[in-house]
């Protein structure tokens, strides 16, 4: 998929741009000439396993390997992770258990892909035609996610023109060694920025694989951030290395970003295989501090590739007031003992694409909000509330004790245009949602296509249901009006009646159901009834085709 436009605020003239892709291809020319290496290309079915740091303990349950390869898995709370990358062709995956005892029994998720394996006593073998986001279950043993990214293509050389490496000098920062290397990072991020916008172009920072131990990152206009496999940037589990940036009234808490961008920045990309870690854990005791990992704030032509997000202990990624962003191939892993560990929500922005990744957590995976001038969580922001409008998720995989999508639950100003497609929710208590809890605006236009509900074991709120769509709350009420749901394979209904609520003032409207399927059938339901969408109140023009 294509990234959005490039940014309206500020963008490059159409001569900029093409001066800066003549310099480009100037430097890769002459890189070549240098004997610089070129960024890596895989070949068929080849298979690169990303190095684990020692921080992430290994397994006691499973061993992997992929066309041969084999590839690390570590245990983490809730669940275990394999990451690698997959060039193009098939892949056989094997997945043995480390006691060696029989397989009874296993699931592999998404199950609309149709993969089957075969077992032989402790291993399980199966074949995958693309790289995929799969969850696999063994009998008794914990989930183990194989978070399987397309080969990376566009990985820059360690040094050279426009490269800045944190390892190398002035910058030395040294990995794993604990110590806090904020300062030599942000000169090198501030650096390569000052390249860009000198050259037209964006100025490189590469990180080398290893833990770096971090304070607040700032991210300025014609940045690149480069994390390779293997490479960690984690809190350091000190609040006093941090600067507070909003509060969690809900969670009784001081909140800090740990990596932002300055505002009306432009032209900024985060990418790579490597892990932002905001060490959830440690942030919250002793500090109590909550540490949204990313906060896209004020910024244009935004980029994340590839990165994966790891223990946030609130909000990990939190696109706010900006515009032509795009997230893709992310991993967000939160832990299911954390509450308000939301993975991607994106709040007053237009032109958004979260597209390709994998959501796991207590909380909302994925998910629009929109706030009044001065919200808690981010009072530090200055300016004027945005409306919310044309927010594209596509691709997704969805864990969680909550909504597997969901629109809401603030809507002080107007979302319009948000659409989810191509949607796996492997577990969940709300499979797809609308909760216009907070505010008087209208969301509008929502699009819900091509969901599959693999799982609903929890509640929230006491809903247990494939579909809940509800407004008003204490903090004002306002409309829904518009929304389509299509193409939905429901394979658990929950416990408790699906539920469209409006309240007078404030209807939920304009309603099409189209090609639901629920649990024991395989056409299309064409009634209330058969969807058990039995509790319904303060809603108009109500369309379901089979």
């Amino acid at each position: 998929m294509r990234s959005p436009l490039t940014p309206t605020d500020g963008a490059e003239s159409p001569l900029r741009r093409c001066l800066a892709l003549g310099l480009t291809a100037l430097l890769l020319g002459m890189a070549a000439l240098l004997g610089t290496p070129h960024p890596a290309q895989a070949a068929a079915g080849s298979v690169t396993a990303y190095p684990v740091p020692s921080i992430y303990p290994a397994s006691t349950d499973y061993r992997l390997t992929v066309n041969g390869t084999s590839v690390s898995v570590t245990k983490y709370t809730g669940y275990d992770i394999a990451q690698l990358a997959l060039g193009t062709g098939t892949a056989t995956i094997s997945v043995t258990k480390l006691n060696n005892t029989d397989i009874g029994s296993y699931s592999i998720s998404p199950q609309k892909l149709g993969i089957t394996g075969t077992v032989s006593g402790p291993t399980l073998t199966f074949t995958v035609q693309n790289d995929e986001y799969l969850i696999v279950k063994l009998d008794g043993r914990p989930n183990l996610v194989i978070a399987a990214d397309p080969a990376e293509t566009n990985r820059p050389a360690t040094s050279g023109t426009g490269i800045f490496n944190v390892q190398s000098a002035p910058y030395s920062a040294q990995p794993n060694t604990g110590a806090y290397t904020t300062t030599p990072f942000q000169n090198a991020l501030n650096d390569a920025a000052a390249y860009g916008s000198a050259n037209g172009t964006q100025g490189i920072v590469y990180v080398p694989a290893g833990v770096y131990t971090l304070g607040n990152l700032y991210l300025r206009s014609n940045l690149a951030l480069y994390l390779a496999p293997g490479a960690v940037l984690r809190y350091t589990g000190d609040a006093a290395h941090y600067v507070v940036t909003g509060h969690k009234t809900s969670q009784g808490r001081d909140l800090t970003w740990f990596i932002s961008t300055r505002y009306s920045s432009t032209n900024i990309k985060i990418y790579g295989r490597g892990i932002i870690d905001g060490n959830g854990q440690a942030a919250l005791a002793p500090s109590n501090l909550g540490v949204n990992l990313l906060a896209p704030i004020y910024t244009s032509g935004f980029t994340v590739d590839g990165i994966t997000f790891r223990e946030s202990s609130s909000w990990a990624v939190i696109p706010l007031r900006s515009s032509d962003l795009t997230f893709r191939n992310i991993k967000l892993f939160n832990r299911f003992d954390m509450g308000e560990n939301d993975g991607i929500d994106v709040m007053e922005s237009t032109n958004v694409t979260v597209d390709h990744a994998i959501g796991i957590g207590l909380d909302d995976p994925f998910s629009t909000k929109t706030w009044p001038d001065v919200a808690d969580i981010y009072k530090s922001v200055p300016g004027t509330a945005r409306p919310l409008d044309n927010v594209t998720f596509n691709d997704l995989v969805s864990w969680t004790y909550c909504y597997g999508v969901k629109v809401g639950q603030g809507v002080y100003e107007p979302q319009n245009k948000v659409t989810f497609q191509h949607v796996v929710v492997y577990d969940a208590a709300v499979g797809i949602g609308v909760h216009h809890k907070y505010g008087t605006a209208a969301a509008t236009n929502l699009k819900f296509d091509d969901i599959d509900i693999e799982r609903l074991s929890f509640s929230n709120d006491g809903n247990r249901t494939w579909l809940a769509m509800m407004t008003g709350s204490t903090a004002g009420i306002g409309p829904v009006t518009g929304v389509t749901i299509s193409n939905v394979r429901v394979r658990s209904a929950g416990t408790t009646a699906a539920r469209i609520n409006g309240l007078p003032g404030a209807p939920i409207s304009g309603i099409t159901l189209s090609h639901i399927v629920m649990p024991g059938t395989t056409t299309g339901a064409s009634t209330p009834g058969q969807l058990n969408l039995t509790n319904l109140s303060d809603y108009d023009g109500l369309t379901i085709t089979p």
